[in-house]
């Protein structure tokens, strides 16, 4: 248990940041999710359009550094490949 103000102040600092990041990865997945589910159904424009939105959600989470650059691009270079071989 913290102790110190200053331990207090940043156990709840960590909680609060804690829960944004699981907030932006859900939304993360989500998107990704969305863009497989139009893949799977058969549907290229459905599929781009989702690959679209997803793009900039992906590339925000990579900046937070909430998943790592190269994850994130090989997110997207996985998807987009889907996406053309339809």
């Amino acid at each position: 248990m913290a102790n110190s103000p200053q331990a207090i102040k940043r156990a709840r600092q960590a909680e609060k940041h804690r829960q944004l990041n699981t907030s932006q990865r859900s939304n993360m997945r989500t998107h990704v999710k969305r863009v497989i589910a139009a893949i799977k159904s058969g549907d290229r424009d459905a599929a781009t359009e989702a690959y679209k939105a997803a793009v900039p959600v992906i590339d925000s989470a990579a900046g937070k550094g909430l998943i790592h650059a190269n994850k994130a691009a090989r997110h997207k270079r996985r998807l987009n490949q889907h996406i053309r071989a339809l």
